[in-house]
């Protein structure tokens, strides 16, 4: 049985695309281990693959991802091992000294255009040094596999690369209806769930909610804007329609998801990383029948062009954006048309491939 160990810069409870990649290793035979950082607040954390939350000093900033870095690599170099599999640009370089010192392989899961993230490529420094970690190590990728196709495109021209396309998607299962675990009063449910974190358009929102009746718009997730969101929703008064609720397990945020009216995924054009990205929540909304509204970014484009399960806009204004929520809003949800998007993007079809990359 082979021996594959995952790392991730972060404490493992909400990262599904960790998850959902180390259970299908685990369902076909790998001994996995998931490796991230001990964080507050941190929850028991059970799954059927091992997992490993190591202890770190620093919280954030160069220091933590340094002393992050630094602890992976002692662990990898000391654990027993066939496959490093390194979680985007932030943990590559633990694993790939490991893995030049041991003789190890080394495999990449590219979430994300690292370097072109907004909390990033605003600061010249910082990007100048998570480029030079990617020019040092990219080159000698043999395998790995990121979320689409721009993203695999990119590093493709850059580093001359060959990235395969595994799509963060939910597994299949049955839609189940409605739940009323979001009910503020038989109010519509408007639903951002992921990071609240720069750039994701949490606030155009909260700016068009004077103009939007009977509604409530929700906030799921936690990041570094939350409390300034909070703060910003307290001096507008809007305090009875914006609700914040923090971090919600992956494990029960379906039961949330089913509760909306609609779904949100409203990105500012802050870099290639956002302009490319195709978020997990496009396909979690998807999977629980709840209709998106979405940037107009190419990849997002692509899937919503496909099965017309939400809309897409270029210009967030709040009264333009009042006016569109409240017209999808009216309108009634087609089901079938979800169901026919549900069978096409699932997890079990991206295992698949998965499994093909890694073998």
């Amino acid at each position: 049985m082979k021996k594959i160990i995952l790392s991730v810069t972060n404490n493992l409870e909400s990262d599904q695309r960790v998850n959902k990649v180390a259970t299908s290793l685990f369902n076909h035979g790998y001994d996995v281990t998931v490796m991230g950082v001990r964080s507050r607040p941190c929850h028991d954390y059970t799954q059927p693959y091992h997992t490993r939350r190591l202890h770190v000093f620093f919280k954030k900033g160069p220091l933590f991802y340094a002393e992050a870095n630094i602890r992976f690599l002692f662990a990898l170099l000391f654990s027993k091992a066939d496959i490093f599999l390194a979680n985007d640009t932030d943990s590559v370089l633990a694993n790939y000294l490991a893995s030049k010192i041991r003789r190890k392989q080394l495999i990449v899961d590219l979430h994300e255009l690292f370097p072109e993230v907004p909390e990033v490529v605003n600061r010249p420094k910082v990007k100048r040094f998570w480029t030079k970690i990617e020019d040092i190590v990219f080159p000698h990728i043999t395998k790995g596999y990121t979320v689409c196709q721009s993203i695999a495109d990119y590093y493709k021209k850059r580093y001359n690369i060959s990235l395969g396309v595994v799509r963060n998607i939910p597994n299949k299962r049955a839609y189940q209806g409605r739940t009323n675990k979001l009910n503020y009063g038989g109010k519509k449910i408007i639903l951002y769930q992921g990071a609240v974190n720069v750039g994701r358009g949490i606030e155009w929102v909260i700016d068009a909610m004077p103009m939007i009746d009977n509604a409530v718009f929700v906030v799921i997730g936690k990041g570094d804007l939350y409390d300034d969101l909070r703060q910003k929703t307290e001096q507008m008064r809007l305090s009875d329609k914006v609700i914040f609720l923090g971090h919600i397990p992956f494990a029960e945020l379906s039961e949330y998801t089913r509760s909306a009216d609609i779904g949100l995924c409203l990105l500012k054009n802050q870099g290639l990383s956002y302009y490319n990205s195709l978020p997990n929540r496009v396909f979690d909304y998807m999977q629980n029948h709840v209709p998106l509204l979405a940037t107009n970014f190419p990849e997002i484009a692509n899937v919503l062009g496909t099965y017309g399960t939400g809309k897409l806009i270029d210009h967030y204004e709040p009264e333009y954006l009042a006016q569109t929520i409240q017209q999808m809003l009216a309108q009634p949800i087609d089901h079938p048309t979800f169901e026919k998007a549900c069978e096409a993007f699932n997890w079990e079809n991206e295992e698949k491939v998965l499994m093909g990359i890694i073998g």
